[in-house]
């Protein structure tokens, strides 16, 4: 009872956080990449609502006020992190230092 509270009232309100049913799975959290890899399964079952709640926003996903309410650009993405960044083989200039061949991007991830 605690997991379809949470499910038909708290869900609506966070923004990037989707149910699928899947009748007779236990119910899991599955957090994905922005490339939909799979990072983690979280059980729910033993769980209340406000623990749930709470791990959510612990996550990262964001509240809204109201399931129709604005998000604030800086949480479009959110929860994602970015990911470690790789930094790609040093190039030789002519003076003898080395500089980074390519700029450093981030990737928003999970």
């Amino acid at each position: 009872p605690q997991v379809k509270a949470f499910v038909t009232q708290d869900i609506p309100l966070y923004h990037n956080l989707e149910m699928k049913h899947l009748p007779g799975a236990d119910p899991e959290l599955v957090l994905l990449s922005l490339r939909y890899e799979e990072l983690e399964r979280i059980p729910l079952s033993d769980m209340t609502r406000e623990e749930i709640n709470q791990l959510v926003q612990e996550l990262g996903f964001y509240r809204k006020e109201t399931p129709d309410a604005p998000v604030p650009e800086e949480f479009q993405f959110a929860p994602a992190k970015p990911l470690p960044i790789l930094l790609p083989p040093k190039a030789s200039t002519t003076d003898g230092k080395t500089s980074p061949k390519w700029d450093k991007e981030e990737h928003p991830d999970l």
